[in-house]
């Protein structure tokens, strides 16, 4: 008998386990197969960008990652000299204020661990189950249309056993060699490059004197990156190979590659831990989805170098975008239609990412930049250029029926641009005298987040506008609402004041913005902030960071905290 399930995740990589806690935190009925016979134990990603920090930190669960990992704050670039190399610039690993959380390093076994176990606290009992592989997914197109159909069929197999599984959806999260895309025909296109590449995870003795920081080679004998990973010793090695087969190179290959291009300093391997060595390739499917109910994420649709540290982060990143959506869709919130933005969107990122990688490829290819003349200047200005990029802080989507762009007085928020991520700033919450960042009121909890920068209100005209503001924002609220439920359900109202908090009184803050809420109906005052100095944090200057008229604005927030329209004050409903 098929036994049947709302979403069927196929796959417990970064993509499907992102995409599992956010359909835990919406209460929707799922379930994850996995053919390995357990969790990851050695994953080979360990890059965390500071995107992917900043949505842990929506899932409350960034503590334990900035505290285990290795944080990159530095590099250092060397380049050839003589018969050796020198050290030739230092920069900023993430240009200074892109974001308040740092780049880190950390295995992705233990990243994927920490997704796991709030996944299954919310969810309240293990829901990843091992050891079942899947073979094929089929959808009934006589029934698609049908939203209340479970008209997804998945064969898959489990200790010799052949298991069917009926659900309404099913995310494709199963990698490179996805047998969903191979069931449903889907192609990967694109193709592999010459430039072979050794990875290795060791303990080394070395006098390298930048061993602990993020570290490019470019010597005579060939390039090499310096990632120090977590702990206090354990580094990776990116070496180089040039023309080698894959098929043929051994550790002592890479071991010595490695001590030549450090030459004059000496190193001594101690421990490998892991080593691997790869050809590198860009590939993109050619379909992300099928009848809008089998949608494909991370490696299944597309694969990369890993030098840039973008592969886990990108598919997170997937699933981060597609879990609230079939959750929004699901709980009668949104129309299916929304999912069409989930291809629009991350088909697009997918491309991008590819364009960057190629490029990126090349960059670190001796033979190209001597070919092209790119000196060690010109590699290091390409690096920093791609900051933002690499630092999952680029991406940008187009207009849909979740962003709206083309309406939008961008002199409302100079620094605020419609389809990216909202940025943060420190602010000093109203009730308690605070510090904090202002993205820690924009939780991943399937909410949107009305964001209203309501100037000074101990001046006369702000107070009436904001009052009017208010009014709106009241009745917006209580259109979407459902009966019975906390008026912060589904929207909640956040209010950034630029006045001086210690002259602000309570009653002039609408009651929209702190709401009875929970068991006893108790006033939410944690919703109000104020843009002035804190006691021991300084002054944030979150009006001058996101470039607020003076008259103020309102920013609309999605559910992942990607900025989806911005008003001037007064003008709900336009």
């Amino acid at each position: 008998m098929a036994e049947q399930v709302d979403v069927l995740i196929c796959g417990s990589g970064s993509a499907g386990l992102c995409a599992a806690v956010w359909l835990a935190r919406c209460g929707i009925n799922y379930k994850i197969l996995e053919r390995r016979a357990g969790p990851l134990e050695n994953g080979q990603a360990d890059g965390v960008q500071t995107r992917t920090v900043e949505i842990f930190e929506s899932f409350g669960i960034a503590e334990d990652l900035l505290k285990e990992s290795y944080h990159v704050l530095e590099v250092a670039f060397w380049a050839a000299e003589g018969e050796g190399i020198k050290r030739t610039h230092y920069t900023a690993d993430t240009e200074p204020g892109l974001s308040h959380q740092p780049h880190v390093i950390l295995n992705q076994a233990r990243v994927n661990s920490m997704l796991i176990k709030e996944m299954e606290r919310v969810s309240k009992k293990p829901m990843i189950e091992y050891g079942c592989e899947v073979q094929s997914v089929e959808v009934d197109d006589t029934a698609h249309k049908d939203s209340a159909a479970y008209c997804v069929t998945t064969t898959a197999s489990s200790n010799g056993q052949q298991r069917i599984f009926q659900s309404k959806y099913v995310l494709a999260c199963d990698g490179a060699h996805s047998a969903i895309r191979k069931s449903l025909g889907f192609a990967m296109v694109g193709d592999s490059t010459n430039a072979v590449w050794g990875v290795m995870d060791i303990h080394a003795k070395t006098n390298f004197p930048d061993i602990r920081k993020k570290v490019i080679i470019q010597s005579n004998a060939g390039n090499l990156m310096i990632i120090p990973r977590e702990g206090d010793s354990m580094v990776r090695f990116y070496i180089e190979l040039g023309g080698a087969a894959v098929k043929d190179v051994t550790l002592a290959d890479l071991q010595e590659r490695a001590s030549h291009i450090l030459h004059p300093y000496s190193i001594e391997f101690m421990k490998t831990i892991w080593w691997s060595a790869y050809s590198i390739g860009q590939r993109l499917a050619d379909n992300f989805e099928k009848a809008g109910r089998v949608f494909l994420t991370g490696d299944a649709c597309h694969t990369h170098s890993p030098k840039a540290g973008q592969g886990m982060n990108v598919s997170l990143q997937d699933g981060f975008n597609i879990g609230w959506k079939l959750a929004a869709v699901l709980r009668g919130q949104c129309s299916a239609k929304i999912l069409e933005t989930y291809v629009s969107e991350r088909q697009k990122t997918a491309a991008q990412l590819i364009d960057f990688d190629r490029f990126f490829t090349k960059l670190f290819s001796s033979s190209y930049r001597q070919e092209n003349g790119i000196t060690a200047q010109d590699f290091k200005d390409h690096f920093v250029k791609a900051g933002r990029y690499t630092a999952g802080q680029g991406v940008q989507y187009e207009e849909s029926i979740f962003i709206s762009p083309s309406t939008t007085d961008k002199d409302l928020a100079r620094n605020v641009v419609v389809g990216m991520r909202f940025p943060s700033a420190q602010v000093v919450r109203f009730c308690d005298a605070r510090p904090m960042q202002l993205m820690a009121a924009l939780p991943a909890d399937s909410r949107w987040h009305v964001v209203i920068f309501a100037g000074d209100v101990l001046q006369q005209a702000a107070a009436v506008q904001l009052a009017k503001v208010a009014a709106e924002l009241q009745n917006m609220i209580y259109m979407f609402t459902p009966t019975g439920q906390d008026a912060d359900t589904v929207i909640q109202g956040v209010l950034v004041l630029a006045s001086k908090r210690i002259e602000v009184e309570q009653k002039v803050i609408p009651d929209v913005f702190t709401p009875e809420t929970g068991e006893w109906k108790i006033k939410n005052l944690q919703k109000i902030f104020v843009d002035d100095a804190s006691y021991n944090a300084g002054h944030g200057q979150a009006y001058k960071t996101y470039g607020i008229h003076p008259e103020g604005c309102v920013i609309v927030i999605r559910p992942d905290q990607w900025r989806f329209y911005l008003y001037m004050r007064g003008l709900f409903g336009t």
